[in-house]
C-alpha cells in the first residue's frame, strides 16, 4: 500500500506561555499548517530546545514527540474519567526538558468526535467498556489515523523521533507514513478509582504498553 502523503508547509508560529493547575508553567512555540489531508487545525508545541534536537536528530538523541489526542473533559476539564489530563501534563514537562514536539491532534473519542465520545460516555455508565461503547454507536474500537501527525513532522524537518506513548498503533502507522521512530518511550500510568476500568481496558483492548499498579 502507498503510504506516501503530500506536503504540508508551516502556517503560523508564535509563542505562548503554558500553564498547568499545579503551577508547572514554560513557553511552547505553536505551529499550524497549511496543507493537513484532513483540513483539521491540529497544532504542534515545540518545548525545550527543539531546535537543538531537530539539528542533531542525524548524530545523536532525536526529538522527544507526544502524539496526543485532544481530549476535551480532560485535557481542560479535568475529567478523572480517562488519563488524558495527567498524560498532557506529564508530555509538556518531559519534552521541555529533552527537547521536542508535542503534537495536539484534534482526534475527540479516538477519532469519532467530540458528540459521540459524550454519547459512549453514556454507554459506559450504563456498563459498556470504552471500546465496546464505541462500538455500539457503530465506530470502529479506535478510528484515529496519524497522517497528519506525519505530515507535521515532516514540515518540521523532523525525520526520526523517539516517541513518547504506551500505544503502539501510534509508532507503527507513522513508521508506515516514514518516520523513523528511533524508541517508545513510556508514560506515566495515572490510576486511580475513577479511571480503572478505562486504564484496564486500553491495556487489553488496545494493546497499550503499560503495567497497571492496584487500586489502593
Amino acid at each position: 500500500m502507498d503510504h506516501t502523503l503530500p506536503l504540508a508547509t508551516i502556517r503560523t508560529q508564535v509563542s505562548v506561555p503554558l500553564r498547568f493547575p499545579d503551577g508547572y508553567a514554560t513557553t511552547g512555540r505553536v505551529f499550524t499548517f497549511d496543507g493537513l489531508v484532513d483540513a483539521r487545525e491540529h497544532l504542534a508545541v515545540g518545548l525545550g530546545d527543539f531546535a537543538a534536537a531537530v539539528r542533531r536528530q542525524g548524530t545523536g538523541e532525536p526529538p522527544l514527540v507526544r502524539p496526543h489526542s485532544e481530549c476535551l473533559t480532560g485535557d481542560v476539564f479535568g475529567s478523572q474519567r480517562c488519563d488524558c489530563g495527567p498524560q498532557l501534563r506529564e508530555a509538556v514537562e518531559r519534552i521541555a526538558d529533552a527537547g521536542g514536539f508535542l503534537l495536539y491532534l484534534r482526534q475527540e473519542g479516538r477519532g469519532i468526535g467530540l458528540y459521540p465520545k459524550l454519547d459512549a460516555y453514556a454507554l459506559q455508565d450504563a456498563g459498556l467498556d470504552t471500546y465496546e461503547a464505541n462500538v455500539a454507536l457503530g465506530h470502529q474500537e479506535d478510528e484515529r489515523d496519524y497522517a497528519v501527525a506525519a505530515q507535521m513532522l515532516a514540515a518540521l524537518d523532523v525525520r526520526r523521533a523517539a516517541l513518547l506513548t504506551n500505544n503502539p498503533d501510534k509508532s507503527e502507522q507513522l513508521r508506515r507514513y516514514g518516520v523513523t521512530v528511533t524508541g517508545q518511550v513510556p508514560t506515566g500510568v495515572f490510576l486511580s478509582p475513577a479511571n480503572a476500568g478505562y486504564l484496564a481496558a486500553k491495556a487489553s483492548r488496545g494493546a497499550h504498553v503499560a503495567d497497571l499498579p492496584t487500586v489502593g
